[in-house]
């Protein structure tokens, strides 16, 4: 049974409803900053419980509360054990993990005619506590919210907010300026409704540069707006946060197109156009490929972003002078990194191939990294002369205690990556961690991974 409530609205609506694998405990409708937010909350059990026992729990829990109670925050000290991460119960696997969506809009983004909210997400929780200590992912393009370390996080008494911008599934518009405002908002909610005193930013895989340019901007306010733009005053008022992990980040948005990138086509608007003398499927270069193949190949990879750019400031050029706005174009073959196919490159445990399988096969395939953008949208992510996506230049502002983890068999991310963004980080309270597994660790290490991750917050949020 589910109770839907407005407040004020009069009677509860209840509704019956048959649910498979969770069980919805709470649904309601209330209002946070002057905007409405739907909250729906789930539990589901990390065991193999049974549904019936699941609903005869949540039913007894919910019989011998008060009515109109509120939920009592629980402190670290009160479910720390023997110096170990929080847990809820001593037995990790009974967790009970509350799952509640969060819908907002944010201060530049406002609710679609359709329905939906610029920003939604899952926030996961143990079962009946409201954790001080909570972390929020985000990014650029894929969807966070059922992080595969959400449930794992909360299950050791973290709360974890999977969260995702206006720009989820939708990077061709993508603006940094505005998703860092679509972050905020996410940060806030976790503060003034979660209950939540440490707020730990993850930044995981692309969204290591975005996390990574979200505190930046939050401890000193320096980025342009998009060409043609006017920065909001949003932007420069982003609530700070307290602790930053960086898990298989890459480097920045315009580095990891630029080494992916096949600087071998000479026709961007050919797919198929191929200059064999910078073609890394061609074997007569290899793998594995020589010292002066790979200095030219790289140095024709970043020419090939520029030329890019070249065209994009001159199409809008010619876009204005008609009255036009703005136009979205293609950019193909994106898998050519060398490392994919040359292990001896950044030597790591990985596997050859990229995250698509079959290098060669991807590059000429119609799913890639940047395959389409507005040429705003390229000046603002992609380009190496203008995007403000670029890890470094953040990674330098950010005092906060941080940790890097770097996972060693990552076909995309390798431990150069992980080296360089660890010394690029402004604070001294930092750490590296090299650790086994893949680039989401699909094939195990989430555990490790959690434990790790659990560890070093509550070491640091004591």
């Amino acid at each position: 049974m589910v109770v839907v409530t407005a407040a004020g609205a009069g009677s509860p609506v209840v509704v019956e409803a048959l649910v498979v694998l969770v069980v919805l405990v709470d649904v309601e409708v209330t209002s946070s900053t002057g905007s409405v937010v739907v909250l729906v909350s789930a539990t589901t059990r990390s065991d193999r419980l049974s549904l019936a026992h699941a609903v005869t729990a949540t039913r007894q829990s919910a019989a011998s509360a008060p009515r109109g109670a509120t939920t009592p925050a629980v402190s670290r000290s009160a479910c720390r054990q023997s110096g170990r991460p929080p847990l809820l119960y001593v037995d990790r696997g009974m967790t009970v993990v509350e799952r509640t969506w969060v819908a907002l809009t944010s201060a530049t983004g406002a609710r679609a005619g359709h329905g939906p909210h610029p920003c939604q997400g899952l926030y996961h929780r143990p079962a009946g506590v409201r954790p001080t200590v909570a972390c929020i992912a985000t990014h650029y393009n894929v969807d966070f919210s059922e992080h595969y370390l959400a449930e794992l996080l909360a299950e050791r008494g973290i709360g974890f907010l999977g969260w995702n911008t206006r720009y989820w599934g939708n990077e061709a518009f993508f603006l940094l300026e505005h998703a860092l405002v679509d972050i905020g908002a996410g940060i806030r909610w976790l503060r003034e409704e979660a209950g939540v005193d440490t707020v730990v930013i993850l930044g995981n895989s692309g969204g290591g540069s975005l996390m990574g340019a979200y505190l930046s901007q939050a401890a000193s306010p320096s980025i342009e707006p998009s060409l043609g733009l006017r920065l909001p005053d949003a932007v420069l008022e982003l609530p700070i946060a307290d602790l930053y992990i960086s898990l298989n980040a890459h480097p920045g948005r315009p580095e990891v197109l630029t080494t992916w990138i096949d600087p071998s086509v000479t026709h961007e608007t050919d797919p198929l156009s191929v200059d064999p003398e910078l073609d890394m499927f061609n074997p007569d270069h290899g793998p594995p490929y020589a010292v002066a193949f790979v200095e030219r190949y790289r140095a024709a990879q970043q020419e090939r972003n520029h030329r890019i750019t070249a065209w994009v400031r001159a199409e809008l050029d010619r876009l204005q002078t008609a009255g036009a706005w703005d136009r979205v174009f293609n950019l193909h073959r994106a898998w050519a990194d060398l490392r994919f196919a040359d292990l001896t490159l950044d030597p790591s445990d990985r596997l050859p191939g990229c995250y698509a399988g079959d290098p060669r096969g991807a590059n000429y395939g119609p799913f890639a990294i940047g395959g389409t953008s507005t040429l705003r949208s390229w000046l603002s992510m992609w380009s190496l002369e203008t995007s403000q996506c670029q890890g470094a230049p953040h990674l330098a502002k950010i005092t906060m205690p941080s940790l890097v983890v770097q996972s060693l068999a990552d076909r995309g991310v390798f431990p150069t990556d992980a080296r360089a963004l660890h010394d690029a980080l402004a604070t001294e309270d930092k750490a590296l961690e090299l650790v086994p597994g893949e680039h989401y660790f699909e094939t195990g290490g989430r555990d490790e991974v959690a434990d790790l991750l659990a560890a070093w917050i509550e070491a640091h949020s004591r």
